[in-house]
């Protein structure tokens, strides 16, 4: 949670052996081309933090990932003298954000989706879309397999349908809904092969890269896993024109909903061949930065 000051270390040089390897590690890292949400590019990280301390070597702690608990903690000192009170901040103290979609972003329409059409995106290709979406997350992921394995018939028509791996936060005043963003995915890669065997299901919306055993069933069945933008939570819901529950209401934000969306901005993951972005991005730009001749620290 310290300041960012890379860009200053490496103007003014290190002073020591832990700036040293401060620098080495971040020009090592960015040099993987990972890149943000690893789709591929030169930021993989902003800045590297080395504190030591004298410690027991089982002790060593080897990486901490703050990632959604880095705004989500507060601090304070009960006393004796009275409750712990926090001010609420400001909403003028946040930049005003404002987006435009770009010219070779595909417009997709959900209602008239068809597996065809799914057959046409390509990784990395930015998609926009429109119309109703479905969410679902572990618990709903898991009822509809109990279900499933007991011959029950869902409460939802799948077919030719698009999930989105959410559970949207209560809406507050005006809002259709709370922040909207998207969960892990590879939280539920052990259950796309039954959703796209035995569903209609086309397509799935998450965060991160899939594993194996999901890009395989992707590929099985010619779907296609896309990606929302992470911690982005509160703009993502702003494409969110309606909400409802369709399911398993007792679930609350796990409930499979039915949203409404317009132009909500995905990342086409893996495609309908099984090939991942997540791999392919990355290996670009360990090429690009070779032929840009980007340098990197040496050992």
């Amino acid at each position: 949670m310290e300041p960012i000051d890379m860009a200053e270390l490496k103007a003014r040089g290190p002073e020591n052996k832990v700036e040293e390897l401060r620098i080495e590690l971040y020009d090592r890292v960015n040099a993987l081309g990972i890149g943000a949400q690893g789709l591929g590019g030169l930021s993989t990280v902003l800045d590297v933090k080395i504190h030591t301390y004298p410690v027991h070597a089982a002790n060593r702690p080897v990486a901490m990932i703050p990632n959604c608990a880095a705004t989500r903690h507060a601090h304070f000192v009960l006393d004796g003298s009275g409750p712990a009170e926090f001010e609420a901040p400001s909403l003028a103290d946040w930049p005003k954000v404002t987006w435009t979609a770009s010219k070779d972003a595909r417009r997709v329409n959900l209602d008239a989706l068809t597996p065809a059409e799914v057959a046409t995106w390509k990784p990395g290709e930015t998609l926009l879309l429109s119309g109703r979406l479905l969410t679902g997350r572990d618990a709903a992921h898991k009822r509809i397999q109990d279900m499933l394995e007991k011959g029950q018939k869902l409460p939802v028509d799948f077919t030719n349908r698009v999930i989105y791996y959410v559970g949207p936060v209560d809406p507050v005043r005006d809002e259709v809904v709370g922040p909207a963003g998207p969960t892990t995915a590879t939280r539920m890669d052990k259950f796309v092969e039954m959703m796209l065997a035995k569903t209609g299901l086309v397509a799935m919306v998450g965060k991160g890269e899939r594993g194996p055993v999901a890009i395989e069933a992707i590929r099985k069945h010619k779907a296609a896993s896309l990606i929302a933008v992470g911690g982005a939570a509160y703009l993502v819901a702003k494409a969110i024109r309606k909400s409802r529950v369709l399911a398993f209401e007792d679930l609350g934000m796990e409930a499979i909903y039915e949203f409404e969306v317009q132009d909500m901005p995905v990342t086409v993951a893996v495609d309908a061949t099984g090939k991942s972005v997540h791999q392919s991005g990355p290996e670009d730009w360990r090429k690009r930065i070779v032929e840009l001749k980007i340098p990197v620290h040496a050992a």
